[in-house]
């Protein structure tokens, strides 16, 4: 089929300003067609900055016009920085360095540097199919306990303002106000705060010491490109009457400061009687400077800015993990924010303009995590949740209160009445304290919305099952492990008495399932005509799970048997999923995909695109776009009836992900893989497997969402990255909503914020759950506004700058060239060092300088070139790559940075020095090393966790002692050359490293396996694989790679 007519992009296209919006959400006839836009081409005309290997072809691949990007307006024209030249070796004039000269940069031409923020040209509006809302709830709450309700005992009073929905309904007169205290939710491995393990530096190389280079002294650099003197640490007391109150255009000092945590109010405010507003007197002697200098620069430098020589300092990682950085805010505006772990952004100090931004070098972005279990959620049900009248963004604790009666929005600036009943607060039961509102106390909160967020009845939740059954899935196995876990896990999918399952399977026919109540087995039926196939019951193939539980059982315990005998080898998926599409579409649903093979019948049929011979070869790889459009344009038609497709890809040989990926990208669903699976020859993946499905059964799961992101006035987002498709130009539409699912967004400043010291970010998460409630879920954040370059360098999220441009780099991997994104990727190390370098440093040494906030970036940047996504050479098959390149687009920051950077533990010294107690449980906390071979000795184990993947290395000559112990094998000849699970033995050292490898796989939602290997192990070069820091055949070690930095840093 063609693909010509469809960009690489995610939907609607355009630049958009949140500011008043005119139709904040649109609900589209399912009709109507999809005419995207065409994708621009990149420029690449420049010359590389990294090195050219010797005997490399010059040729470029041209764009496919089938592209993996998942952002709303055409590619941004690219900036090329003046001094991207071919790499010179240190002290020499012209010939390329010997050190460098089996460069892992291989692309002989510079791809154009990425414009960071940059506005893109204005697209049409990609109209498609229906968006509706009606509501189906996931498990939202699987808590133990119920939760104390206030019930609000004030009864409205006046006319209420009518407040909309995302779609601006109309509202009625609001009913009686219930707060839920926040609640304890169930956890499934919450993780930390941030995902990947500190690392250490690299060594230097032999020689003689050399003295270490004193920092540079700082000057801050501002946007006209003076330099002033940094000033003071200014404070800002807390106001005792509205202490949430944020003026958007200047922060304002009052009496009499709150230390408490909690702000709690005053008799006066506590009274049942409303008091008079007493607005606090400001001193303007106390108003901050117009950069908020003051708070991120003090007398002396900060920690973050501290001049680091990355080819001298080994020691640049933490022990334990990297932690986000704190936004220089107010104490008590910073204790309101939102968490890290739902909402970060890639500068914690926004630049005042575009051309400061462009001056740093960094991109600006925010990575979110909006469906995150979390343990302590507010609830709050009210028939009117209080918005802005004009932008539409709900109340926050970034609002400002003008007095008892107005609020000013932090985002467009508008000021607003606040309702009556707003003025009563259910949680403290007074009157007269809107700011002590459980909505103005929450960056994070959920509202159980009313009638008027809905245009439907509430959504159930519907379960639909697409098995392949043709020969070479039944071979695998994996039937019976699908049929047992759905048969264990039954009773626990998340839902109510409304809930329909349904099956279907495939092999060269369609076959469906009638389970109507009253029948005494399920009745199969044959679909031959795969060219138009056809739905051969209406009402029966859907059915109450409740009612027909007992008919699911049989076909579920008969089914593995029912195909054990076939020989039929073709695969007609294609018109399966056309025919799960017009089951679903009444209802909508998830539809849970099972293939194992390459389609080969019907609609979607594909051929095989991987020439093993490319893989030695090839400069740039090959077939990462789509083969045919089919399973886009599906995939745009599923999100429009509100049906996301999950895709289980379990396979041994090329199934083109690429192609059939799209069927969950576009849809909002998620992709599973397990290369080489069978249940007998590959116990690990047939374990991972089952534990994914019990996840995957059992999580919550919010049904017909839509997000929207909305940003301060000036300030426009421009791309989307993750799983959806963008309705309206910022509407993000999502069949369905998982916990385990990450976006990113890329942003601009349109207009300058010289008159503006906070912005404000808010994510509003529509959705059903799978109890039947609609609710919407917000969060909120709030950073400061810079005015120089320091104090953009000192607020720099070195984790979130990576996965931001790790999705970048993949959509500039499909939209041009794998080369193209490789060498896109170290010029943005290059630039950032260099725009720090010449605008930050007023004394220029020698050395490659970094400031300590980005110490690690080059060491990510070179850990995403070695990545499976973007690595060169011949290890990695095309599926492989491109599961790579989906997780990185779909998985959540935390998650991320494991699987980017892996973590390295010496484990066979294990101590309870620093452990922690988790439920009565020690879990010892080893330090993290340096992914290198010099760190690995025969004398002892060490455990990588790089985030799906876990090994545990045994030296040839570690302790007898340890051995037994921990593996229950006498020797190290005895250890089996296929392990993956350590036997439960009642020894020490078995205890703590079983509580430490459990405590590691209970902090992500997916589950790790285990391999147990030694020298002789086939997977030892998986294992190397990951020592980043060392040099491999086709890349550079990470010192070589600092001084090919260095090196272009100095020009």
């Amino acid at each position: 089929m063609s693909n010509s007519g469809f960009a690489s992009q995610n939907g609607a296209g355009g630049t958009y300003t949140n500011g008043p919006s005119p139709n904040p959400v649109a609900f589209y006839p399912s009709n109507q067609g999809y005419v995207p836009p065409t994708q621009a081409a990149y420029m690449n005309s420049m010359l590389a900055k990294a090195p050219t290997p010797p005997g490399l072809n010059t040729s470029h691949h041209q764009p496919s016009p089938v592209g993996m990007t998942q952002h709303s307006p055409q590619p941004v024209p690219l900036h090329v920085s003046p001094n991207h030249r071919t790499a010179q070796a240190p002290g020499s004039q012209s010939s390329p360095s010997p050190l460098l000269s089996n460069s892992y940069y291989q692309h002989p031409q510079q791809p154009p540097s990425w414009q960071y923020g940059g506005t893109p040209p204005p697209v049409a509006n990609h109209v498609s199919s229906s968006l509706s809302t009606a509501p189906q709830q996931p498990s939202y709450s699987s808590g133990k306990s119920t939760p104390p309700v206030f019930q609000n005992t004030m009864q409205p009073v006046g006319s209420v303002p009518p407040y909309s929905s995302l779609s601006n309904p109309a509202v009625s007169a609001p009913p009686a106000l219930n707060v839920v205290a926040p609640q304890t939710h169930h956890q499934y491995g919450l993780p930390p705060t941030v995902g990947p393990a500190a690392m250490r530096g690299t060594p230097p190389p032999p020689g003689p010491p050399t003295a270490a280079v004193p920092p540079p002294p700082l000057a801050t650099h501002n946007d006209a490109g003076s330099y002033s003197t940094p000033p003071g640490q200014i404070n800002r007391p807390v106001g005792t009457a509205y202490p949430s109150g944020l003026q958007p255009n200047l922060y304002q000092s009052m009496p009499g400061m709150q230390t408490s945590p909690h702000m709690h109010p005053t008799p006066q405010q506590s009274s049942a009687v409303p008091q008079p507003y007493q607005q606090p007197s400001y001193s303007t002697a106390q108003q901050l400077s117009p950069s908020l200098a003051g708070l991120s620069l003090q007398s002396e430098t900060p920690e973050a800015l501290r001049v680091v020589n990355l080819l001298q300092e080994r020691n640049l990682l933490p022990s334990g993990t990297v932690t986000a950085p704190t936004p220089c805010l107010p104490q008590d505006l910073q204790k309101l924010n939102c968490s890290p772990e739902v909402f970060r952004c890639t500068l914690t100090s926004i630049p005042q303009t575009q051309s400061l931004l462009n001056k740093a070098k960094l991109p600006l972005g925010l990575l979110l995590h909006p469906f995150k279990d979390l343990s302590q959620l507010p609830v709050v049900t009210s028939s009117n949740i209080v918005r802005c009248r004009s932008c539409r963004t709900y109340i926050n604790p970034f609002v400002s209160f003008m007095d008892q009666r107005k609020w000013k929005c932090n985002l467009c600036y508008r000021v607003n009445d606040v309702p009556e009943e707003f003025m009563y607060n259910p949680v403290s039961r007074s009157y007269g304290s809107p700011h002590k509102r459980p909505e103005v106390q929450n960056a994070t909160i959920e509202f159980i919305a009313p009638s008027e967020y809905m245009l439907r009845p509430p959504q159930p939740a519907v379960y639909l099952f697409v098995l392949d059954v043709s020969h070479n899935a039944v071979e695998t196995g994996y039937l019976d492990v699908v049929c047992k876990s759905l048969l264990d896990n039954i009773d626990t999918l998340p839902g109510d008495t409304r809930t329909k399952i349904g099956f279907i399977t495939f092999d060269s026919t369609v076959h469906f399932y009638n389970l109507q109540e009253g029948l005494s087995q399920p009745q199969m039926l044959i679909v031959s005509d795969i060219e138009d196939v056809f739905i051969p019951l209406s009402d029966t193939l859907l059915i109450n799970l409740k009612e027909g539980k007992e008919l699911v059982q049989d076909l579920l315990k008969s089914l593995p048997q029912m195909f054990s005998k076939t020989m039929e080898t073709q695969s007609a998926l294609g018109p399966a999923l056309q025919a799960a599409f017009k089951l679903l579409s009444p209802t909508g649903g998830r539809m849970s995909v099972f293939q194992t093979q390459l389609p080969t019948l019907g609609a979607g049929a594909l051929k095989p695109r991987e020439e093993p011979s490319q893989k030695t070869s090839a400069k740039d790889i090959q077939h990462l776009a789509p083969a045919t459009d089919f399973y886009k344009k599906l995939a745009l038609d599923c999100s429009g009836q509100q049906v996301a497709v999950d895709l289980f890809l379990l396979s041994a040989q090329y199934c083109d992900l690429a192609s059939l990926g799209c069927i969950s990208r576009y849809s909002a669903g998620s992709v599973y893989y397990y290369p080489s699976y069978h249940n007998q020859h590959n116990p690990s993946q047939t374990e991972r497997f089952q534990k994914d499905l019990k996840r995957y059964l059992t999580r919550k799961v919010g049904f017909e969402a839509v997000m929207r992101i909305r940003c301060t006035k000036g300030l426009s987002i421009h791309t989307f990255h993750g799983n959806f498709f963008v309705r309206s130009t910022d509407l993000l539409s999502l069949p369905n909503v998982n916990p385990d699912a990450g976006f990113a967004v890329q942003m601009s400043i349109d207009e300058n914020l010289l008159d503006t010291q906070v912005v404000s970010f808010q994510a509003a998460l529509l959705y059903t759950s799978s109890k039947g409630e609609r609710r919407i879920r917000v969060h909120t954040l709030c950073l400061p506004v810079v005015n120089s370059l320091s104090d953009i360098f000192a607020g720099a999220d070195v984790q979130a700058v990576t996965c931001l441009l790790a999705s970048m780099a993949v959509d500039r991997s499909v939209s041009a060239s794998l080369s193209d994104a490789r060498d896109a990727l170290t010029n943005a190390a290059i630039d950032s060092l260099t725009s720090y370098r010449t605008s930050v440093l007023t004394i220029q040494q020698p050395g490659l300088l970094a400031p300590a906030c980005l110490r690690l970036f080059p060491l990510y940047v070179l850990a995403l070139l070695k990545h499976k996504a973007f690595r060169t050479g011949n290890s990695t098959r095309l599926d492989d790559r491109v599961f790579a390149m989906c997780q990185l687009k779909y998985q959540p920051l935390e998650y991320l940075m494991l699987m980017v950077h892996p973590a390295l533990y010496r484990v066979d010294n294990l101590t309870d020095e620093g452990a922690l107690n988790v439920n009565d449980r020690t879990i010892p906390q080893p330090r993290v090393l340096q992914l290198s071979v010099e760190k690995l000795s025969r004398e002892a184990a060490f455990l990588m966790d790089s985030g799906t993947v876990m090994y545990l290395w045994i030296g040839r000559n570690c302790s007898p002692d340890f051995i037994t112990q921990v593996l229950g094998v006498q020797s190290y000849a005895a250890i089996p050359q296929s392990m993956n699970q350590l036997p439960e033995l009642d020894t020490t050292e078995s205890s703590k490293i079983r509580a430490f490898i459990d405590w590691l796989r209970e902090r992500r939602p997916f589950y790790p396996t285990l391999h147990i290997i030694r020298d002789e192990s086939q997977l030892k070069s998986d294992f190397m694989q990951n020592m980043i820091e060392d040099r491999t055949e086709s890349a550079l070690s990470y010192y070589e790679f600092l001084l090919h930095l260095q090196q272009q840093v100095s020009k």
